[in-house]
């Protein structure tokens, strides 16, 4: 019987779909010690599920390489730095399915009630709302690359306010700047980015990465910095803030702006590539918030 909690199952379901069919047919082998034979990569697949004691042994697995458990957390909105080792990344995978429900509602859009400061009912913190806002944005987004191969969650213009603005700057090879306007055209905008040039964006949620304040008027700003991937090679780091404001009918918050910047890796050193810090300061979040 398999050792495996259905969350795990889920989980190991979306790492093993990145696989190509001959690493999945010899995976199957090695975990069933060949006294399963498989035809195709579904029969594969269950028989890795079944035969595995649990999922700290099969995350360890040598076929189960460090790049496709990079990928899966990038996907899920964990951020990692790109030099972490298999073992670090084994342990926060581990971590990541012990907090996740079976059914999967830690992915939803983050409402008003669920920002509440836990240590007083009353109070409001934005950084809570700004943890979980990322959490769910950027799973939702990189579920849209077909490298993945995953279901694509539920991306569109509903998450956005009807006149969003977004302001994109990307210095890549040169410096190019887009302003785009609307709900339908700033979400096909950042849509290209993950499902068109099959991009992955894992947000740095660590002091230094995250930053978030509340206006009075209702206005809650997010900065966020993060490293930018395809495949195994990590491109350059983004910094990206949002304006958010909460939707009155659905009580949920709704994207009013997005400024985002792209460096890619030749503009940014070393250090900058292993954990991006925030270069915003709290004095520029805060002229943006007025």
């Amino acid at each position: 019987m398999s050792g495996l909690l259905e969350t795990e199952r889920v989980g190991f379901k979306k790492i093993l779909s990145s696989m190509t069919t001959a690493d999945l047919i010899s995976l199957s082998d090695t975990v069933t010690n060949k006294l399963i034979v498989v035809d195709n990569v579904s029969e594969a697949t269950e028989a890795i599920l079944s035969f595995s004691k649990n999922a700290e042994e099969l995350l360890r697995r040598k076929k189960v390489n460090r790049d496709l458990i990079f990928k899966y957390l990038a996907s899920e909105g964990v951020a990692m730095s790109p030099n972490s080792e298999k073992h670090q990344l084994v342990k926060r995978t581990l971590e990541l399915w012990s907090s996740v429900k079976a059914d999967g509602t830690r992915l939803r859009q983050p409402t008003a009630s669920d920002s509440k400061d836990m240590k007083s009912e009353v109070g409001f913190d934005p950084l809570v709302l700004g943890q979980q806002f990322c959490q769910w944005f950027f799973q939702l987004l990189n579920s849209q690359n077909p490298s993945l191969s995953q279901q694509p969650l539920d991306w569109g213009p509903q998450h956005f306010w009807p006149d969003v603005r977004l302001h994109l700057i990307s210095r890549v090879a040169f410096e190019q700047m887009d302003e785009i306007l609307g709900a339908e055209m700033v979400s096909k905008r950042l849509l290209a980015l993950t499902n068109g040039e099959h991009l992955l964006l894992s947000p740095n949620l660590e002091p230094h990465g995250l930053k978030a304040l509340a206006s009075p008027h209702g206005l809650v700003l997010i900065a966020v910095a993060g490293t930018i991937h395809r495949d195994a090679a990590c491109l350059g780091v983004f910094e990206q803030i949002f304006g958010l404001i909460r939707s009155p009918l659905d009580d949920s918050w709704k994207i009013k702006f997005v400024n985002l910047k792209i460096r890619g890796q030749d503009a940014v050193g070393g250090m900058e590539l292993a954990a991006p810090a925030l270069s915003y300061t709290s004095s520029e979040l805060q002229r943006l918030c007025n």
